[in-house]
């Protein structure tokens, strides 16, 4: 049974055919464990136009051992990685403000979930779909959980091999859920030789489904070269400062990065919906292509009966006599009157329509 959409914007980015973007705006653990700074990054988001925001639920006893090592050792207060998951998460019920915040505020509220407590928890705020971070794609009990909540998934590629690729959907397209699958490079930043643009359409038709973009530059430029080669849905990074602290604030962009964005996309997305018949445009700018367009004028008075020379005429704005393109073809032709300099020169100025022998 299709899936009734909390959404509508989420919906139609889902739809093949659609010319709506849907961007998510992702947070991370980059509140670094504050509930108010948290908060904060949801007024922030809001004001951008982004459509989500997305955050990520650590339970660190459900997901890690106690020696899951560091991707970067940044923190100068954790001893381990389990210890900063515990000492950034939150509870249910600050999970519950969260969402209730973003909605207040426009935003459909996300979490990756990386363990089955954490679906479960966030399956109680009726979160409308399920982004499955790159280290989850082949996580197979973890997707089975996410699925029989009947919700869409979102499925990020960076960790997979073409293989795993393949079998991942394989399998959501066997749940008959809708999904995405998003490009993503797990590199931060991601240099732009390892964006991997060129997967958006390799994805499209090797799938058949919406293709995302997660982007971990640190810059709004993949995300509008996406637009461009066909991406459905993106998802960036986002910092209230490049000061701030975590290991994914150089991968971010700042609120005002975002804005802009944001702004690029929807101005992309009226572009790209509009395709542009050349043949109409000109004709559309019919008055501006008379002023910005050259005509035939003569160098010098001429009398009437004048032979027209090629030292005689030369073009100047604007294009509402003789076009420039017809100069050649009046060398030889009489006038039928006389012609000031300047002139702008018409075909009833010219007396014979062949040169004279």
């Amino acid at each position: 049974m299709p899936y009734n959409f909390e959404n509508e914007r989420l919906s139609r980015a889902l739809d093949s055919h659609a010319h709506e973007r849907f961007i998510i705006a992702e947070v991370a653990q980059t509140h670094d464990g504050s509930l108010g700074q948290a908060h904060a990054f949801i007024d922030a988001v809001a004001v951008t136009g982004a459509d989500a925001i997305k955050f990520q639920t650590h339970i660190a006893e459900a997901e890690s051992t106690r020696d899951e090592p560091f991707r970067i050792h940044f923190s100068r207060q954790d001893k381990t990685r389990f210890d900063y998951w515990q000492r950034t998460s939150f509870t249910a019920e600050q999970w519950a403000g969260l969402a209730e915040h973003a909605r207040e505020k426009g935003l459909v509220f996300l979490s990756s979930a990386f363990s089955q407590e954490a679906v479960a928890l966030l399956d109680k705020l009726d979160m409308v779909a399920w982004k499955v971070g790159s280290g989850e794609a082949s996580n197979l009990p973890l997707l089975e959980y996410m699925a029989a909540t009947g919700k869409p998934i979102l499925l990020s590629s960076g960790l997979s091999t073409s293989e795993e690729l393949d079998e991942g959907i394989r399998q959501l397209q066997a749940w008959q859920l809708p999904f995405a699958l998003f490009q993503t490079t797990s590199m931060y930043p991601t240099p732009p030789e390892k964006l991997g643009l060129n997967l958006i359409s390799e994805y499209k038709d090797r799938y058949q489904c919406p293709v995302g973009l997660s982007d971990h530059s640190g810059t709004i430029y993949p995300g509008l070269a996406a637009v461009t080669l066909g991406a459905q849905l993106l998802e960036v990074h986002v910092t209230l400062s490049p000061y701030l602290f975590g290991p994914d604030v150089s991968s971010s962009l700042t609120v005002e990065s975002l804005k802009q964005l944001v702004d690029g996309v929807r101005f992309l997305e009226k572009a790209l919906a509009s395709p542009v018949n050349k043949g109409e445009m000109a004709e559309e700018l019919a008055d501006i292509r008379r002023i910005f367009r050259k005509s035939v004028v003569p160098k010098v008075h001429l009398p009437a009966g004048a032979i027209l020379q090629t030292e005689h005429l030369t073009v100047k704005k604007p294009g509402t006599g003789i076009p420039a393109a017809d100069l050649k073809s009046l060398v030889g032709r009489r006038l039928r009157h006389a012609v000031q300099t300047d002139q702008t020169l018409h075909w009833d100025d010219i007396e014979s329509k062949n040169p004279v022998q």
